[in-house]
């Protein structure tokens, strides 16, 4: 009791919408922790190249198809001067540059003829400064400078870039980090979540200037955080509902349309950020631009979002992470005037690609007979590190890198010297990184080395014809 009475949460800022909340707290996460983003989460182009080969094997396909339908054929001269053929790929928040990195590499593998990559003009967009510093530095890039530009601007205006003027826009895994509000219906209308932050009496304690750290929080004043005691994973938010300020949010008419559709009480995301993406994609998108599309986790079956314990956000590192309302995106997106919409989960969009049943790494492990709760850190490490080496046996990347993959702290002394050199031993064309795709041949390839780790054919196979999860990672497209 004690114990619990010292840990009473101290406030250290007011009652507001969450969405506000969120992008204060995100701020301050990508510059306290942003050179340590694998540490908390990885996303499908963090190391990975599928995504990146199946978007540019996409785009060289629709450009391709889009020059014969309009009876010309593209310039193949690599001195492009005319800015009326460059074909402008924009990437919005481009992370580590893997992506950018993987998408032009592969590109100009598949245009043999010089028909298409050289009229690439790319440009990575982010609100950071050092973000865009670190994607230009991905040494894949290198062979593609030339090529590659950044813009450090909001995804709500993009400077530099001309009205009608943009072929190609891509966002991966960003939608789940931009504001986002948690609304529910009731009698009288719309609630929306306010949100207050708190932190432990006990980390208070340990703060050498209590007040000046809130100060320093409300302010955002990175500098003076830095030389505070870690806090952002001590954060506890109060939470309480109340009216939507409809001055604080567009779409008012879309909005209350898709409520009808959901039973009271029910808190369901409206993706603000989402939103405003697409309206700045509108504004981009030439008129024959091959579109616009987003890859993130979310739902869009109403059943789903109907549900009052679906998993509305979770947290990483301290900043909330939002499941993407497709629906509501979708219904946004025709209103702005985007006639083609198609959703379609992601691993099929990449299966496509490859011609072929894909599943991630993830799901692999997943059912393996130990995996879940029962396993300690360290031993859900040397699994994912054995599943590795195994698929490794007949598993080739086209590029050359060093998995990243820190041991964790609690790993048994006579144990670490064995899972160290397990890791050393990977091949640096092998599995780029946990979160990777694999082929149903790549599995059948190493079916061998898998069983001898304990894995059961039966349900590796059950798991590469089993049906999207209710919230999945999806491609949502729009032109």
């Amino acid at each position: 009791m004690l114990q619990a009475i010292d840990d009473l949460p101290q406030p250290i800022g007011d009652f507001k919408p969450l969405d506000q909340w969120q992008a204060h707290v995100n701020r301050i996460f990508y510059a306290l922790r942003g050179d340590k983003l694998h540490s908390y989460y990885q996303t499908f182009a963090s190391a990975d190249y599928r995504l990146a080969h199946a978007l540019a094997a996409d785009y060289y396909e629709k450009v391709m198809r889009r020059e014969k339908a309009a009876n010309r054929r593209p310039s193949t001269d690599n001195r492009v001067t005319n800015e009326d053929s460059r074909l402008i790929v924009m990437e919005l928040g481009p992370g580590n540059g893997n992506l950018a990195a993987c998408f032009l590499c592969h590109l100009k593998t598949l245009d043999r003829e010089g028909r298409v990559y050289p009229r690439i003009r790319y440009i990575m967009v982010d609100w950071d400064d050092a973000v865009l510093e670190g994607a230009l530095a991905h040494p894949d890039l290198a062979d593609h400078r030339n090529r590659v530009e950044v813009s450090c601007s909001s995804i709500e205006q993009v400077t530099g870039v001309g009205d009608g003027t943009v072929d190609r826009i891509i966002c991966n895994e960003l939608w789940n980090e931009l504001p986002t509000k948690l609304l529910a219906k009731n009698a009288g209308g719309l609630e929306e979540e306010h949100v207050r932050p708190n932190v432990s009496e006990r980390l208070q304690r340990n703060m050498p200037e209590w007040s000046a750290f809130v100060r320093a929080f409300e302010a955002k004043d990175i500098e003076s955080l830095k030389r505070c005691p870690p806090f952002l994973d001590e954060l506890v938010w109060e939470k309480e509902l109340r009216p939507v300020d409809w001055k604080q949010v567009p779409y008012r008419k879309t909005i209350v349309e898709f409520f009808k559709t959901i039973d009271p009480q029910v808190l369901v995301p409206v993706n603000l950020g989402a939103f405003a993406t697409l309206k700045e994609a509108k504004r981009l998108l030439a008129p024959d631009a091959i579109g616009f599309s987003a890859f993130d986790a979310g739902a869009a079956d109403l059943k789903v979002l109907n549900d009052p314990n679906k998993p509305c956000y979770g947290q990483f590192g301290g900043q909330y992470s939002f499941m993407i309302n497709f629906v509501l995106v979708e219904a946004v997106a025709r209103y702005l005037g985007f006639t083609e919409v198609m959703l379609e989960p992601q691993r099929e969009f990449i299966g496509r690609s490859l011609h072929a049943t894909v599943i991630t790494l993830m799901d692999l492990l997943a059912v393996h007979p130990s995996a879940g709760p029962r396993l300690q850190r360290w031993e859900q490490d040397r699994l994912v590190l054995k599943t590795i080496k195994a698929l490794n046996e007949t598993y080739k990347s086209p590029y050359r890198r060093r998995i990243e993959f820190p041991l964790s702290k609690d790993v048994p002394p006579e144990e670490r010297e064995t899972l160290n050199a397990l890791l050393l031993s990977l091949k640096d064309d092998g599995i780029p990184d946990t979160v990777a795709y694999l082929t149903e041949n790549e599995l059948a390839c190493a079916q061998k080395d898998l069983e001898e780790i304990g894995y059961d054919p039966d349900a590796i196979s059950m798991v590469l014809h089993a049906p999207p999860s209710p919230v999945e990672y999806c491609s949502f497209t729009c032109r």
